[in-house]
């Protein structure tokens, strides 16, 4: 692929990026659009690596062919602070619902992932009504730290996803020393680091083909059909009392 896309990509050797076949990938009933995916940062300084790293992924996922989208933590209150019908809550839901696969990206505090990454978390609801707005959906998971590499954020943030009923990832990426990883101008600098990202935004393309033509049958469940049958068969006995 050429053009503004691929312009926009001075550090990937672009002769061995490669388009993603989703003809193989795709369930015979795929809805045929670009994968939606929405890309969330944790923190809100001037100069943001996780920012700067979410906007590196979403280059990426643009040049595989996604239709990326991006929320701005900025102004979200706490959760349980205000009513869900907040501009910023309402924004950050409708999004959730909108994409198809996620890309978290959080800086590591104090051996953890931020609040400001875990309050968006927070207020993207399990379950909605009759609707679960994460449930079968991808997601991948990254990491910045001022110091020596670590995965506790993207460990936690891994656990966060199972518990959201999402398909996370094998692959995933943790930048040290972000400091040293950006240009001035912003920009990720080439090396095995930043090779790792391409990795982790081709594999959460892949998977979110693969996955989301498919993800009523993966996520169909015992143990509900079981108590929606007996919700039915209550129904039906108390119409016969």
């Amino acid at each position: 692929m050429g053009g503004p896309l691929s312009a926009d990509l001075p550090a990937v050797e672009l002769d061995q990026l490669h388009q993603i076949d989703f003809r193989s990938l795709a369930a015979a009933d795929d809805p045929g659009h670009p994968p939606r995916i929405l890309v969330l940062h944790g923190s809100l300084r001037e100069r943001s690596y996780s920012r700067l790293l979410s906007e590196e992924a979403a280059r990426l996922l643009r040049w595989f062919g996604c239709e990326v989208r991006a929320f701005d933590p900025r102004g979200l209150p706490l959760p349980d602070a205000v009513d869900a019908d907040h501009p910023k809550v309402k924004e950050l839901r409708d999004l959730a619902e909108w994409s198809e696969g996620m890309v978290w990206v959080s800086p590591e505090r104090h051996g953890a992932m931020t609040g400001i990454m875990k309050a968006q978390i927070d207020w993207i609801p399990l379950s909605l009504g009759a609707k679960r707005p994460t449930q079968g959906k991808t997601l991948a998971v990254m990491e910045v730290s001022g110091g020596s590499q670590s995965f506790n954020a993207v460990n936690q943030m891994r656990i966060l996803g199972r518990w959201m009923r999402m398909v996370t990832i094998p692959n995933q990426s943790s930048v040290p020393k972000a400091f040293l990883e950006f240009d001035e101008a912003g920009r990720m600098k080439p090396s095995a680091l930043y090779s790792r990202v391409v990795d982790v935004c081709e594999e959460l393309v892949k998977f979110t083909w693969m996955v989301r033509g498919r993800s009523t049958y993966l996520t169909d469940r015992y143990s509900e059909r079981i108590e929606s049958a007996q919700e039915l068969s209550r129904r039906v006995n108390q119409r016969a009392i």
